[in-house]
């Protein structure tokens, strides 16, 4: 029986010592939770239980229980490199199904797809059809556009500026854009067509010989876009007509093939004050098409393709999953855990709610193994496993005694 004690103590280090190898060797994997060997100790019992003088049958592995702490977050610069800092899981979709990871070193497969090194795709909130918030009732594969981000026309052009209010009628009439004489100020803006394409809009102010009054031009492409158009101040600087600033334009056709534009001019925020004219705010909300040029990712997990015209695309918000018991999660590999029946249903949200942490774009979480504790439990072990060899050789020597009794 004494054998079988120490075997099984032998047994048990051994099993602390894999266990230990396994942790310091995913020293450095991306995500990777360190596991403990628990044991717990073994006695006989018959139909009428134990006695009161009954000696241990030994040890046994209960269960190898894993450390979800946190591991440091090391910078990567990489965008799509990503770090959860707090509870819950990375979720990816592969051939063995559902599974979950803290290792957020993903990159993009050949069909744009968004891929750990094992080839799962990352899984997200897709955006709603409204263009508001994320739909979290349903998980999809988040997949990057490659294609070029389409161009907007542009519809509206408002402008901050300041006329000054000593300023006298030009010395010359009409109004002709080639003569700076015939106004008093310009300014102009780009603006796009519904094909992408860029033209110039000018506006040319010209004080009239009514207090407090002023006209304004507009020209696209250097051809007029309607007639002149009255803008009055009241005696204290202030906008008065047209009410609300708003100058809605005749439609322009411009050459190439683009549809008419129809632009309103927004002057609500103009001014006549002091001597001096200013621009101080010209926004148009059109743009060009855009290629793709990096990817960005928020600390709520929301995943965005930024294009070289400024514009940014919502793709998906980064799906996240916890468990009542994470322990109860089985690895599969791969850095990697699936779902079991003593994990608890998954629970799915997103980054920065409820019981779930947040995400940081270009890091990765390292391995959360501490050496210097390996070490000392590998010490530990190994004199465990000595001590329970050095038991089996006593016993031997007692048994040698029997035999040699005559």
């Amino acid at each position: 029986m004494s054998f079988l004690i120490s075997l099984s103590g032998m047994n048990a280090a051994s099993a602390d010592l894999n266990i230990t190898s396994n942790n310091v060797a995913n020293a450095s994997s991306t995500g990777f939770k360190a596991s403990r060997g628990e044991f717990g100790d073994v006695f006989a019992a018959s139909a009428h239980g134990l006695s009161a003088n009954t000696v241990g049958a030994g040890v046994r592995l209960q269960r190898v229980a894993q450390q979800f702490a946190q591991g440091n977050v090391d910078y990567t610069g990489r965008s799509l490199d990503m770090a959860l800092t707090g509870e819950g899981f990375f979720t990816l979709s592969g051939s063995a199904g559902i599974t979950y990871t803290r290792a957020g070193n993903f990159g993009a497969d050949r069909e744009g797809y968004v891929v750990n090194p094992a080839g799962q795709r990352l899984q997200v909130f897709l955006p709603n059809a409204s263009g508001q918030g994320f739909d979290t009732g349903r998980m999809s594969d988040l997949r990057l556009a490659t294609g070029d981000a389409p161009p907007r026309a542009t519809s509206s052009v408002s402008l901050g500026l300041n006329l000054p209010g000593n300023a006298t009628p030009p010395e010359m009439a009409p109004f002709s854009a080639d003569d700076p004489t015939t106004y008093n100020h310009t300014t102009s803006v780009t603006i796009y067509d519904s094909l992408g394409a860029p033209h110039s809009q000018s506006m040319y102010f010209v004080r009239t010989a009514n207090p407090n009054e002023w006209q304004v031009y507009t020209r696209i492409d250097g051809v007029d876009v309607g007639g002149p158009q009255t803008l009055q101040y009241s005696d204290a600087g202030v906008l008065l007509a047209p009410a609300g600033g708003n100058i809605p334009l005749p439609p322009h056709t411009p050459p190439g093939g683009a549809a008419p534009m129809e632009i309103t001019l927004d002057l609500e925020r103009s001014t006549q004050y002091g001597d001096r004219f200013g621009v101080s705010a010209l926004v148009q909300d059109g743009h060009a098409t855009g290629r793709l040029s990096t990817i960005e990712v928020s600390a709520e997990g929301v995943v965005s393709a930024r294009y070289t015209n400024g514009v940014s695309t919502p793709l998906g918000q980064v799906a996240l999953t916890n468990f009542a018991n994470p322990q109860g999660l089985q690895p599969v590999g791969d850095n990697a855990w699936a779902e079991t029946h003593g994990s608890g249903l998954a629970r799915r949200g997103a980054a920065g709610t409820a019981e779930f942490g947040m995400i940081q774009g270009g890091a990765l979480e390292a391995s959360n193994v501490n050496l210097t504790e390996q070490l000392v439990n590998m010490i530990t072990a190994q004199r465990n496993f000595q001590a329970n060899a050095q038991m089996i050789q006593a016993q031997d020597a007692l048994t040698q005694t029997v035999i040699n009794i005559r």
